[in-house]
């Protein structure tokens, strides 16, 4: 099956799901995992069969390195 946005979870097989050391015990965290074509899955940890988002490795890239240059701080206010 070819990875589409908004696929079931569940539905990707063999993927290592990660999250950052940084998510809270509780398990609320967004999860990522990288598929066999090279582009990575999202998925909300609070809901693991839910939705997935697929992105390429370039728009997950640029999400990385805005986030390691501080342009997402103001919404942690």
């Amino acid at each position: 099956m070819k990875p589409y946005n908004g696929m079931p979870a569940k539905d990707l097989k063999g993927v290592t799901w990660r999250k950052s050391a940084y998510s809270n015990s509780q398990g609320n965290c967004v999860e990522l995992a990288e598929l066999p074509d090279g582009s990575v899955a999202v998925r909300n940890s609070r809901d693991p069969d839910g939705p997935a988002l697929i992105y390429t490795k370039e728009e997950i890239r640029a999400l990385v390195l805005g986030v390691k240059d501080g342009q997402f701080d103001s919404l942690l206010v």
